[in-house]
This record gives structure tokens, sequence and C-alpha cells, in this order.
């Protein structure tokens, strides 16, 4: 993906970065890029799926799984329109904006101590939560959704201008992130207990602040799921229609067959698997680190390449952080291989 400035206009001349892939380092790794991405996206769709589920049932009553077909059924719908990314975008804007004020509200009724929020910084590794940090890092470092934003650039026709707003944008899902960690902290230490279940989680909002509060969180909840599953199944579908050569846009009709397809997967295994819906959760979002490595080794190079990102080539500085993350995926993906190999 490269932007360029004309002489007086800015004008964006933007390659899918799956494509930009296939051209510089050769057609298979183009390929390999976009089954990888797919990998990662059916793996995340089960979490997505539980979650919605779980949210709405935890709202209105009545069974998860009911609510996991009926938000199901509600993203295929929307997915059926012609202009499927400016539908997505609206979509996804409206939903954010319901989280992000579900989980500031949250955090105001949970009143956290903001001193040891801070210490938190320093990570630490309690016994016991590898597979738990795994999955954290698997849904934080989603890197299928750094290789659909290419496709959303150049959809959009967005300019070198855009640049600083859209990594402003990006930082939201981090701060969200941040929240539902010291909302969970604040309100599991007030309750001087653990919670075994999302249900049980919601509940403990009840003494701190009624019915309400458990509205909050159930909504956050919900809403975060939701706005991945749309996201998440779209990007699936288009990067595996592209990298198999039969459109790179959401709304061809192979894009749409694999993003169906995307979707019923992760509704196959919520039916499938509802004794632990949380620990199908974990054990789904982890698995994506699996893949995740390969992927970022691939951005990590292409972002280097001045013939694809031209003024936008990675300073050292952006080596270092991305060398950072890169390290913690494979770690993570190390530890996971040496956990399931007991």
């Amino acid at each position: 993906m490269s932007l360029r400035r004309g002489t007086s206009t800015p004008s964006v001349r933007v390659s899918p970065l799956r494509r930009s892939i296939k051209d510089h380092l050769g057609k298979w790794v183009g390929v390999l890029a976009g089954f990888f991405v797919f990998g990662i996206t059916l793996m995340f769709s089960v979490g997505n799926a539980v979650g919605s589920g779980l949210g709405l049932s935890l709202v209105f009553g009545s069974s998860p799984v009911l609510w996991t077909v009926v938000c199901t059924a509600a993203v295929g719908f929307v997915l059926t329109f012609r202009n499927v990314y400016g539908i997505v975008e609206k979509a996804l804007l409206a939903i954010v904006v319901l989280m992000g004020i579900a989980f500031i509200a949250s955090t105001v009724v949970a009143q956290p101590d903001w001193y040891r929020s801070m210490e938190g910084i320093v990570p630490t590794l309690p016994p016991g939560s590898e597979i738990l940090i795994v999955a954290l890092v698997g849904t934080n470092f989603s890197i299928n959704a750094a290789f659909y934003t290419s496709y959303g650039i150049k959809e959009n026709r967005r300019t070198r201008a855009d640049y600083r707003d859209i990594i402003l944008v990006d930082t939201i899902p981090g701060i969200m992130t941040a929240l539902v960690i010291m909302v969970s902290a604040a309100v599991l230490g007030q309750a001087g207990g653990e919670a075994t279940s999302i249900g049980a989680l919601a509940s403990i909002f009840a003494p701190l602040a009624g019915p309400v509060g458990s509205m909050l969180f159930a909504l956050g909840l919900s809403g975060a799921a939701f706005s991945s599953m749309i996201a998440n199944a779209t990007a699936g579908g288009t990067m595996l229609s592209d990298a198999l050569g039969r459109g790179a846009k959401a709304g061809s009709p192979t894009a749409r067959i694999f993003t169906g397809v995307i979707l019923a997967f992760g509704l196959v295994i919520t039916i499938s698997f509802q004794a632990s819906p949380v620990g199908l959760i974990v054990i789904a979002q982890s698995l994506t680190v699996l893949i995740a490595p390969l992927l970022g080794v691939l951005m990590f190079i292409m972002s280097n390449k001045a013939a694809v990102m031209g003024g936008l080539r990675n300073k050292w500085w952006h080596n270092l952080f991305a060398a950072i993350g890169l390290i913690a995926i494979i770690a993570s993906s190390l530890r996971l291989i040496s956990t399931l190999l007991g």
C-alpha cells in the first residue's frame, strides 16, 4: 500500500496489502497470506458469536444460543446490501459509540483505584493465567484487521492527509480494552471473590449500581462482539476471495460466500459446545496467535519497503515498537504450543 502526494491535491495509489505482498514477495506468499487471515477470522468468529449471544441474553433473557442465532442472522442480512463498506462503517460507528458509553459508564460505576491501575502498567503473570494472557494478546494484536484496513482505505479513497486521523481512531480499541480490565479488577476486588462466568461477573455490578450496572456491562460486551462479528466476517471473506483471484471487494459473489462460511462456522461451533461459553471464547481467541506471527512478519517486511510505503516507510522507532509487538506474538504462540503439548 502506498500513498502519493500530487502537485496540488493529494492523490492516492493504494493496493490492498495482500496484493502488495503478492507483487513484491511472490504470488504464493500472497495466496498464503489470504488463507492465514481467513484462518484467524474463523477463530475470531467463535468468540464473536458466543459474546454477542451472552451479552443480549443478560439484557433480554432467554438462551444465549438463541441470541447468537439472531445476531448472526442480523449480520448476514446487513452484508447482503450492495454498499457493504458504507453500511459496515455506519453500523460499527454507532455500535462503538454505544459501546464506549457503556464501558466509560461502567468504569465510573466501578470506581477503580486509579493509583493501583497505573501500577498495572508493569506486566505480571499470575500462576495459571497463561492461556488467558495468550487469548488477550490474540484478541488485541488483531493482524487480520490491519490487513483489511488496506481494503477499506482503497475503497474509501483515503489520502495521505487522512493518515493521522486513521491512526488516532485506531487507538480507541486499546483504550476500551484498558477500561474493561480496570472495571473487571475493580468489581472483583470490591466483591472479594472471583466470577467464573460472564453472568456472574455482570451480577457483581448489582450491589454497586443496581440492575443498571449489570445492563451496562452486558451491553458493552454484546456491542463489542457484534461489531467485531461484522468486521471480522467481512475481512476474512474479502481477503480470501482476493487471494483466490475472485474479487477484492466485499460485495463480490465469492467474498459473500466466504463471509457466510465464517458466520456459519462461529454459529455451528457455538451451538456444538455450549457447556462452557467463556472457556470457548478463551480457547478460540488464543488459537489465533498460532497464525498471527506469520502475518506479523509479512507486515513488518512490507512496512519497510520504500517501493510500497514511499514516504510512510517505517522509521527506526516504528520498527522498535513493531519488533516488541512481534516478539510478544511469537512468545505467546510458543507458549500456547507448549501448553497444548503439555
